[in-house]
């Protein structure tokens, strides 16, 4: 593919998704800020770890799900609603994003988890299905409630 048909791609993928980067970044950075002020002192009371212990481990899992969260969403806006036409998700493709979101997330956490908290895998495992059940659930309400507060505005059909 030349450089300029990528370009044209890229452009036209951008315009599809109506999320600048700006947006993007704040997508990201709020989904992640309130989901710490939420998973740590609630993970720490169920998991029987000090909050400082947790917050750490939280604040490293964020810094790298916020990065997988701008990747993930410019991708999953670029390669499957842009070539659909539109910017919206209906309920299933927003559960399959939460989805792939996540499972993407636990392939990078699980030995993070089981190094950092010095526990088996098995057990880092069970830690993290918990904190991806919490972020399934809160995924699906952050990134809904966000569009409906920031919504993308309706492109014009090309005749």
């Amino acid at each position: 593919m030349s450089q300029r048909a990528a370009a044209t791609r890229t452009t036209a993928a951008s315009a599809a998704s109506g999320r600048s980067r700006k947006d993007r970044l704040r997508m990201a950075l709020g989904f992640e800020g309130i989901g710490l002020l939420l998973l740590v002192p609630l993970s720490s009371l169920l998991f029987d770890k000090s909050a400082v212990t947790l917050g750490v481990l939280a604040v490293l899992m964020s810094l790298l799900a916020t990065w997988w969260n701008y990747q993930f969403n410019l991708w999953f806006d670029r390669y499957y609603l842009a070539p659909k036409g539109r910017s919206y998700k209906t309920a299933p493709e927003r559960l399959g994003h939460a989805l792939l979101f996540e499972l993407g997330l636990l392939a990078v956490f699980l030995p993070l988890t089981a190094w950092y908290l010095a526990i088996s895998l098995w057990q880092a495992l069970l830690l993290d299905l918990g904190f991806m059940l919490f972020y399934l659930l809160y995924g699906y309400l952050y990134h809904w409630a966000y569009d409906l507060l920031f919504p993308i505005p309706e492109q014009p059909a090309n005749s």
